[in-house]
């Protein structure tokens, strides 16, 4: 069984060369990039910073990024049913490129109007970010069920998304707390001062679309064939997101990615301020801090390929939340026992710093399985189906992510409000009951998000003997 205008790949393992793997994976620095400003940045920034109320910049994001969510399917139909001389994918993917850059510069560039007129444009250009990035990212990561069917080369090709995403992110994070956000006459901290922003806002825009450009260069030549001759029997809309939603395996990794999405947004959105006034860091352990991350990707990017190979996905991707949950709280509960060392001290930086490296090499270990999984999930769907829709259940995953990603950061400046956190605070000048109500809402929500996340794992019943069996059946004349 075959799919007109699909790249045909061999019943056996088709092993994908190391440039396109570099190639695929480079396109993901500008995701990492806005990922990790949308992430660490932009609420402290509009809230610390421009001085609107927390709760306004969560509504105006998750506002943003749920209706963007609603964009994602008819990108991931309209590439699906694309035909050009360039294949399916690469026209969205060179499309894109200068929308993402445009947008970005007029994030961190808000005219000075009240809170309630920059609650509008706060959304409109959101939106604006969010929807480039989608024509860019739904099609891109649409094409790795296309470059190899080997149910152990997907997650191989995926450690380089990952690898690049996380490193394009990590060394932005580093220039910014060390090189553009610092600190300068009238700003003590460089994460509160207002010029620095402008300076981020310009590198990242053209790191974004070179990273854009030369990923679609690099994957050109094994994916972008004229398909103009195929017929467009891919995928039919709505209609095809609607049996996408209703089959089983993919609900289920749904609702485990809508768990790890929402503990990795809750994570990085209170960062700052878990650092700046729960633990009270100098700017020295900032500039730090992107190491550390990086230090967790790195483990992450040797271990998940023998870690799936020995427990398979589903068990790996459990394990892995389990872990990440663990050493994400650990610190939290023992201060609020008691039992942690004193904050501002060197014991308590290094053994933060270390917990932290922890979870994030773990938590990167599930959002590469995660990744890794949908792609298996489009080859059970096409042998029941007899059709392709790579694009429908990759944006089905971003619909998913993109929602949780909004509400996550709604939820984050929820916190901060249950906290009672005050705006424009000063470190070491927040009640401690303020201090400690954040750090347990913390724990807590966390807490219960992660177990159900490794729970939901446990349930996925796509592995690798039913991946082998499926791609003989899909491949039979």
């Amino acid at each position: 069984m075959t799919v007109s205008g699909v790249p045909s790949l061999p019943a056996s393992a088709q092993k994908v060369s190391m440039g396109t793997k570099l190639a695929f994976g480079f396109g993901s620095v500008a995701y990492g990039i806005k990922d990790n400003g949308f992430s660490v940045f932009l609420l402290i920034y509009f809230n610390q910073v421009i001085g609107m109320p927390a709760e306004q910049v969560g509504l105006a994001v998750a506002l943003a990024l749920v209706a963007d969510a609603f964009f994602d399917p008819f990108v991931g139909h309209r590439s699906d049913a694309t035909r050009s001389r360039w294949g399916r994918r690469h026209p969205w993917l060179y499309g894109a490129a200068l929308p993402i850059a445009l947008s970005w510069l007029l994030l961190w560039n808000p005219p000075e109007w009240s809170n309630g007129a920059l609650f509008f444009y706060l959304i409109a250009v959101a939106m604006a970010v969010r929807f480039s990035f989608s024509a860019y990212e739904v099609p891109a990561l649409a094409m790795l069920p296309e470059m190899t069917r080997d149910y152990h080369e997907r997650t191989e090709v995926l450690r380089y998304r990952f690898l690049f995403g996380w490193m394009g992110g990590l060394v932005m994070l580093y220039a910014a707390y060390a090189l553009l956000l610092v600190p300068e006459p009238g700003y003590d901290n460089g994460v509160l001062n207002p010029n620095g922003y402008h300076r981020y806002a310009l590198v990242g825009s053209g790191v974004m679309i070179v990273s854009v450009v030369v990923s679609a260069l690099g994957t050109h030549r094994l994916l972008a064939h004229p398909n103009t001759d195929a017929p467009a029997t891919h995928s039919h809309g709505l209609k095809d997101f609607i049996a996408a939603l209703r089959f089983k395996p993919f609900q289920l990794l749904l609702a485990a990615g809508m768990c790890a999405f929402a503990n990795q947004g809750l994570f990085f959105a209170l960062q700052n301020y878990l650092m700046l006034y729960v633990w009270e860091f100098e700017q020295s352990v900032f500039n730090i801090y992107p190491f550390v991350l990086f230090l967790g990707v790195a483990v992450a990017f040797f271990i998940v390929g023998p870690a799936s190979r020995r427990l398979e996905k589903p068990r790996t991707a459990s394990i892995a939340a389990l872990l990440s949950l663990m050493f994400a709280t650990a610190p939290y509960w023992l201060r609020l026992a008691g039992l942690f060392p004193a904050t501002g001290g060197g014991m308590a930086t290094v053994l933060i710093l270390s917990l932290i490296a922890l979870s994030i090499t773990f938590g990167i270990c599930t959002m590469m399985m995660i990744s890794s999984m949908i792609a298996d999930v489009t080859d059970a769907s096409e042998a029941e189906t007899g059709k392709r829709t790579e694009g429908i259940f990759f944006a089905g995953f971003f619909f998913m992510q993109k929602c949780i990603g909004g509400l996550g950061i709604l939820a984050s400046a929820l916190i901060l409000a249950i906290a009672g956190f005050p705006d424009n605070a000063q470190p070491g000048q927040v009640a401690p009951q303020v201090i400690d109500r954040l750090a347990l809402t913390f724990a807590i929500a966390t807490t219960l998000i992660g177990l159900t996340c490794a729970w939901l794992f446990t349930r996925f019943p796509l592995g690798r003997a039913d991946h082998e069996a499926r791609l003989a059946q899909i491949t039979q004349p």
